[in-house]
């Protein structure tokens, strides 16, 4: 699952500066040793085993390995009433400060006996945009933290963010996180009359915030509620596509693609799929920015099309 193979999840981003060549080793992920205090690690690895991180002209991939140590409050309990039975064994008396001692010392034994859960995030910048295998915001905040520390700054790559255009109110939905948009909601609308676009049919995922202040998830053959929530004055907030022959969910708010099923390539080389399944995605991300050009502009907010931005590269 990600840029190499199988469906994808994709958040966009606009390069604002990097350095003539980024040291990702500057940042590198770090085992977590054993017997060490510390329960999360995250840092870069290479995108294959001993790969450089370049793979041609301001083109870089890299993944982010992410390790945490869950200790199971279970197996702490469990330890704990061991270590009290074998204090009041020996005739120990145990008072509030003993107690939480055996239990930092329970505590401490699980986690050292605890295999930490890995999670690799895949990321790919080429030329100006940053391309990373993620719509969750903790994974995306932690990727982006870490290119901070190697000097790559870069903001979040949405239509309205760079057209500049004012955010709408709404009663219906709360925007928590950075980049989202009712703009994207309403692109989302506009793109269900798009040629060539629809909604899943039979299978269909649909979320919509509702003037009840409830959010709502349409599942299945959703098309004839779809149209009774959206003539009530519902917003879109995302839902699952289908362009031609590619699916795709599509989160409107904050212009994120997920679940994106393209064509399998096999390279003689993972550059050459890289670089063939690359071309597939921003594809699809060419598709939809016109689609909001062609939908959105033309509506722009004050009702004066904006100009479309260069964005210096392929999008």
């Amino acid at each position: 699952m990600g840029f190499l193979s199988g469906s994808l999840a994709c958040t966009r981003f606009n390069v604002v500066s990097i350095p003539e060549e980024p040291n990702f080793e500057a940042a590198a992920f770090r085992l977590i040793q054993p017997g060490s205090s510390i329960t999360e690690s995250s840092g870069f690895v290479p995108f294959e085993i001993d790969e450089p991180y370049d793979w041609g002209a301001q083109r870089y991939a890299f993944r982010v390995r992410m390790d945490k140590i869950n200790v199971d409050s279970t197996l702490v309990k469990e330890r704990l009433r061991e270590l009290i039975k074998s204090e009041l064994d020996r005739g120990e008396r145990l008072g509030p400060k003993k107690k939480k001692k055996l239990k930092e010392l329970a505590e401490d034994e699980i986690m050292a006996r605890s295999a930490p859960r890995s999670k690799v995030i895949e990321g790919i910048i080429d030329g100006p945009i940053l391309y990373i295998g993620s719509t969750s915001k903790t994974h995306l905040g932690t990727v982006l933290t870490l290119l901070q520390k190697v000097g790559i700054e870069v903001e979040y790559k949405t239509p309205w963010l760079e057209k500049g255009w004012e955010e709408e109110e709404s009663d219906l939905v709360d925007l928590k996180e950075p980049g989202q948009s009712l703009h994207g909601s309403r692109f989302l609308k506009e793109l269900l009359n798009a040629a060539d676009f629809m909604v899943e049919p039979e299978k269909g995922s649909v979320k919509l915030a509702t003037h009840s202040n409830a959010k709502v998830t349409l599942t299945g053959e959703v098309l004839g509620e779809l149209d009774h929530y959206l003539e009530e004055g519902a917003e879109m907030l995302a839902a699952k596509m289908i362009y031609g022959e590619l699916a795709f969910s599509f989160d409107a708010l904050a212009y994120r693609l997920n679940g994106l099923k393209l064509q399998s390539v096999k390279g003689d080389h993972w550059t050459e799929t890289l670089d063939e399944r690359m071309e597939y995605l921003k594809g699809m991300w060419e598709v939809l920015d016109e689609q909001f050009e062609k939908l959105m502009v033309q509506n722009a907010p004050g009702g004066v099309a904006a100009e479309p931005q260069p964005v210096g590269g392929a999008s």
